[in-house]
């Protein structure tokens, strides 16, 4: 692992995450409808602003009685939450939601009353969501686990002091595909266009993602992902209308859902959901997860305080005992994505994983990667996401 793990090294490489935080998505674990940012910008627009910040830790230091946790869908190994939970005394309860806009859509209707104290936005919605009042700053003196997680992976370009945010786990997004009808190596967004209309015509699984899924058609132009020329824009959106879209089977936000529910042959795919699937196959040996060239995206997700959390303490204290060193190989095994904790440095890591080629990429894909960036594209990726699914019948 000490050459995959060589992202430890180099910081720029994971500076890149900052670039605009990180737009990846999928309903489980890995949702983001991401061009539905333009609406999310609306939403913020009305929210209250101002820096908020936690209570002080009850002078007995005992915790409050409930622990409210609103975070993707199955993002957390149940044993470690349970473990917390017994622990502790305190009654966990874990709400699912499937976008960041549906996180932000709930906390600036509540206005501080929603009653969540944790939340897990990613890196790109953090700065506005702190800016506009949903998230307050931590108290760094609660999570002494911090002192655990690698450098690498704090002090990240949208949050530069961790004043609100926590590393919880970061991934990338790249393409499974059958190879007992594939039987031929795939390697770029280009292959993937090509099976998608050949081998895979009629069973191939699209992110529901507009960021996402322009980006398989910007990739294989080399174009940048995040760009926001009209004419390179209208390229991806011919390629994804009329090459891809006829294609499609379904939109989802996992592939791990899609090879649960058979009958795909290719699928766009995060690479933890996708490791998820495969582990979980009756045949996983079918099955190749392809980190593709020339580009794809790199995000992170965050353990953030919501503002008006009821339970302070308690969320304080959740968030240290998640980001311990006890609790990173099972959290990273469950979820199939690092977790940024620097007890996943040492080489011998990769031995207590199954695929770990997939938890973590060679130093070379990640040099590639980059972050996704909210920008003044995001409708135009929205339109090409909502004629894309017309096309598809969807």
């Amino acid at each position: 692992m000490s050459e995959r793990m060589s992202i430890l090294a180099p910081r720029q490489v994971i500076r890149r995450l900052g670039a605009g935080g990180g737009l990846g998505g999928g309903f489980s674990r890995r949702g983001l409808l991401a061009g539905a940012g333009a609406a999310g910008l609306g939403l913020l627009a009305g929210c209250q602003t101002g820096d908020r910040v936690a209570t002080s830790p009850q002078a007995d230091g005992r915790l409050e009685s409930m622990l409210n946790v609103y975070s993707w869908g199955d993002y957390d190994d149940p044993d470690v939450l349970d473990a917390w939970s017994g622990a502790h005394g305190v009654k966990l309860q874990v709400d699912a939601y499937g976008s960041n806009e549906e996180l932000i859509a709930k906390l600036a209707a509540a206005r501080g009353t929603s009653g969540y104290d944790v939340v897990v936005p990613t890196g790109l919605r953090v700065p506005d969501m702190a800016e506009h009042g949903l998230i307050q700053k931590l108290d760094l003196s609660l999570i002494p686990n911090i002192e655990h997680m690698d450098p690498n992976f704090l002090g990240q370009d949208f949050d530069p002091h961790n004043d609100y945010s926590v590393c919880k786990a970061w991934g990338t997004t790249g393409f499974v595909y059958d190879t007992t009808v594939v039987d031929r190596e795939l390697t770029s967004w280009q292959d993937f266009i090509d099976v998608a209309q050949a081998e895979a015509d009629g069973t191939t699984m699209l992110l529901e993602d507009p960021w996402e899924l322009v980006s398989i058609a910007l990739g294989a132009l080399g174009y940048d992902l995040n760009t926001v020329d009209e004419k390179e824009l209208d390229e991806a959106a011919e390629i994804v209308v009329e090459q891809l879209a006829p294609t499609a089977r379904a939109y989802l936000g996992n592939a791990n859902t899609a090879m649960a529910q058979g009958g795909f042959v290719l699928m766009q795919a995060y690479n933890g959901d996708a490791r998820q699937g495969i582990m979980e196959a009756e045949d996983p040996d079918r099955w190749k997860f392809v980190f593709p060239t020339p580009t794809a995206n790199l995000w992170m997700d965050n353990w953030c305080l919501a503002t008006g959390a009821p339970n302070p303490d308690a969320a304080h204290a959740f968030i240290d005992y998640i980001i311990g060193p006890d609790q990173a190989l099972a959290q990273v095994d469950y979820i199939g994505y690092h977790t940024g904790s620097s007890v996943l440095a040492d080489p011998a890591v990769e031995d207590e994983f199954d695929y770990p080629e997939i938890v973590f990429p060679p130093q070379e894909v990640l040099d590639r990667l980059v972050a996704s960036e909210f920008n003044s594209g995001q409708q135009r990726r929205v339109e090409i996401f909502t004629d894309a699914q017309a096309r598809s019948g969807a």
